[in-house]
């Protein structure tokens, strides 16, 4: 991506909270049920708490019963969030993050309940909402 957002720990901290800071630069995972997005429902975009980068539309959206905000495919045609397959933890899964300033989201499944296939399976700590007009 030509427009890639760089800016070095420091300002990362100085911009984001404590817990954002924690899961977007640190890949950490917030608590599931806990995150002020897994059950919203509004009309509007989720945009990367980091950069501001839209990466999601609430059309998108779902319950999935699994703790967290969970969408079935990103905006645009697949350049708004980059996968890293991540083998952390003893498990191979698909990491996503944002594709403008590598801030870490979550990650994506192939068990979505949609004709996607997809659980966009997202911290609500690494996302903004911003209300449809």
């Amino acid at each position: 991506m030509e427009n890639t957002l760089h800016k070095s720990e420091e300002e990362w901290k100085k911009q984001l909270t404590p817990d954002q800071y924690h899961v977007l630069r640190e890949k950490g995972t917030e608590r599931p049920f806990t995150g002020k997005y897994n059950l919203h429902f509004e009309k509007g975009v989720y945009t990367c708490a980091g950069c501001g980068y839209e990466l999601f539309d609430d059309s998108q959206k779902f319950e999935s019963h699994c703790g967290w905000p969970s969408f079935d495919a990103e905006l645009g045609s697949g350049d708004r969030i980059r996968k890293i397959r991540d083998t952390t933890f003893g498990m191979i899964r698909t990491e996503i993050v944002c594709a403008r300033c590598r801030g870490h989201l979550g990650h994506v499944f192939d068990d979505g309940p949609t004709e996607t296939g997809q659980r966009y399976c997202v911290n609500s700590l690494s996302i903004d909402f911003e209300p449809k007009k």
